[in-house]
């Protein structure tokens, strides 16, 4: 008998040309698109959500009928609200900026949906990641490896992977250039092979954070100081939680050179803005790490590390700290390092795991 696999629909072209390859290859291909988010939930009714909108679960469905596999819908809507939509919102009141995607990876796709697979008797859950998991005899182990496609690559977002949830993990198109999986695509004739990537988080209408936090925490929004770095009032703030490390845009203070928030301090409900030297720091500290291999390195190692998922890496040095802290030290100074991001640890294309930035 095929192996059955569980394939998570999105309505895009990655996501659809994953089942596609792996129907190819014989296995019993069941699509399932999340409902996770919904546009009214936004207060949109207008927009779409990347994972559960109407127009992506049609998308899927049309894929799926294309494929000739059966699609089914799942409604993880509570469970997202409640692990990755109230994290994010508390996260931003605590000065902190997040980054959602991680946590939905963690709890809903290869959490729930791993579950869900279970359930319906399939051996694998498999999604569109640029992303490639690799079993290592040497190591006994599986390896997260950098999708071919280095300019698409995913892993940062796939970090928190347990070794349990990469042994039923397939990521059947992280060994192609994203061109090829669009030609795929077309000589598939399939319904979304010019669809564009979707670019924003799927939750927040065009990309509008403050306009989401504005809507769900106004109640703790309130105006305040925005502070230089000498601690002297310059301005007023529309609310600390609507700000984040780096940001130039929307302070509305004239200035002779332009001006970034350096800091946010919560409980002053202030913000801290200086000129783009101000910026950059040697070191971090990163808690609730994360190492793929289940074994954390006992003593101070070299890696590569990434402070954003749009951030090159860098050469770095990181040490244990008590309580499974690690201290990460740059080669080079690195700019708006954000609490409540995530830093990411490579060797070559392997990615070793990561922590949260404290």
């Amino acid at each position: 008998m095929a192996e059955k696999v569980v394939v998570a629909m999105s309505g895009g072209v990655d996501s659809s040309v994953a089942a596609a390859i792996l129907k190819r290859e014989g296995y019993e291909v069941i699509g399932v698109t999340m409902q996770i988010w919904l546009p009214e939930m936004s207060g949109d009714a207008h927009s779409t959500a990347c994972c559960g909108g109407s127009s992506e679960i049609e998308d899927a469905r049309k894929v799926a009928q294309s494929l000739e596999i059966p699609h089914y819908v799942v409604d993880f809507r509570d469970l997202f609200s409640k692990m990755v939509v109230a994290d994010f919102c508390s996260e931003y009141c605590n000065g902190r900026t997040p980054n959602p995607c991680i946590r939905c990876n963690e709890y809903v796709k290869f959490g729930a949906l791993l579950n869900k697979a279970t359930e319906l008797g399939a051996r694998y859950i498999a999604t569109g990641h640029h992303a490639r998991i690799e079993w290592s005899t040497i190591d006994g182990r599986y390896l997260l490896k950098k999708g071919m496609d280095h300019r698409k690559d995913q892993t940062y977002v796939l970090y928190r992977f347990t070794q349990e949830q990469m042994k039923h993990t397939l990521l059947p198109i992280g060994h192609l250039e994203k061109e090829r999986v669009r030609e795929i695509a077309r000589e598939l004739g399939l319904p979304v092979a010019a669809k564009a990537d979707s670019q924003d988080i799927c939750f927040i209408p065009d990309n509008d954070y403050p306009g989401f936090l504005s809507q769900h925490i106004s109640g703790v929004i309130k105006p305040g100081p925005i502070l230089d770095t000498h601690g002297r009032t310059i301005g007023q703030h529309k609310g600390s939680q609507l700000y984040t490390i780096g940001q130039r845009r929307r302070l509305g203070i004239s200035a002779q050179k332009p001006l970034f928030v350096t800091a946010i301090l919560p409980e002053q409900n202030a913000i801290v803005v200086g000129d783009e030297n101000d910026l950059s720091r040697p070191m971090l500290i990163a808690s609730d790490i994360n190492w793929i291999s289940g074994t954390a390195p006992e003593q101070t190692s070299r890696v590569m590390a990434k402070i954003r998922y749009t951030h090159n890496e860098t050469g770095s040095e990181i040490s244990p700290l008590e309580n499974g802290r690690l201290q990460v030290m740059f080669k080079e100074p690195q700019k708006a390092i954000a609490p409540g991001q995530s830093v990411v640890f490579y060797h070559d294309d392997i990615t070793l795991g990561g922590g949260i930035i404290e």
